[in-house]
């Protein structure tokens, strides 16, 4: 782990409470695909965001989804809007990409966990890999789903990956629900697959309980809230 002074390059909305922050780091920054950083606030006060960018970057891209009601990431988007430079912690995180691993994937997102899943596939994708993987990204709704076209895209280009899009509200041609029943409803087991998982806690928690039914191995079952739940 190390501590990295950054240039906050860019910082854009993706929609009403999803906000795109592009930092260039001061020394390079190595880490794996799937890992996070720490944004220091404070020396007490450091805030966890996915790293949504590939290692392939020189540049490091974060999704923070704030609104006011969510001080906790509207500080954070404050901060890099009013200063020139932040420093981070990383990385940090077990749950990066298994490279060696010869399983189909599944891929699931809640909200901004799009941020973890987009630098496993992005990096992914760049370095020509073809295993069978499925995206699922859950969200309220079309909005919510902040970079849809992104997945939309990828998913036409590339004939190995299967996009699903989930909404809690009902959007005429596409699934309603949870993405967690989404998963359960496509695949009878989930043994012989590697799943991936970013969002909030309580999903991660659920996922992990339904996953189990299904038939998944703890070892393949990667996320970083796993590591701090039993």
């Amino acid at each position: 782990m190390s501590r990295i002074r950054c240039q906050i390059d860019q910082l854009t909305p993706l929609s009403d409470t999803v906000f795109k922050a592009v930092l260039t780091p001061e020394q390079a920054l190595a880490f794996k695909p799937g890992q996070y950083l720490t944004v220091v606030m404070g020396e007490e006060d450091k805030r966890p965001f996915s790293i949504a960018s590939s290692p392939l970057d020189g540049q490091i891209e974060l999704h923070i989804g704030a609104s006011v009601a969510e001080s906790f990431a509207m500080q954070v988007v404050d901060r890099l809007r009013d200063d020139s430079h932040i420093e981070i912690e990383a990385p940090f995180g077990e749950a990066y990409l298994r490279h060696d691993s010869e399983r189909p994937r599944i891929l699931i997102a809640g909200g901004t966990g799009f941020s973890y899943i987009h630098s496993l596939l992005d990096t992914l994708l760049r370095q020509g890999d073809t295993r069978t993987t499925f995206l699922y990204w859950g969200a309220r709704d079309p909005d919510a789903m902040y970079l849809k076209a992104v997945a939309d895209q990828w998913a036409e280009r590339f004939p190995h990956l299967t996009f699903v899009p989930v909404f809690d509200d009902a959007i005429e041609g596409h699934r309603q629900g949870t993405v967690i029943d989404a998963v359960c409803e496509d695949f009878v087991s989930l043994h012989d697959y590697d799943v991936y998982i970013a969002g909030r806690f309580e999903m991660a928690g659920a996922a992990r309980e339904r996953f189990r039914q299904q038939g998944v191995l703890d070892a393949h079952l990667f996320g970083d809230a796993y590591a701090f739940m039993k």
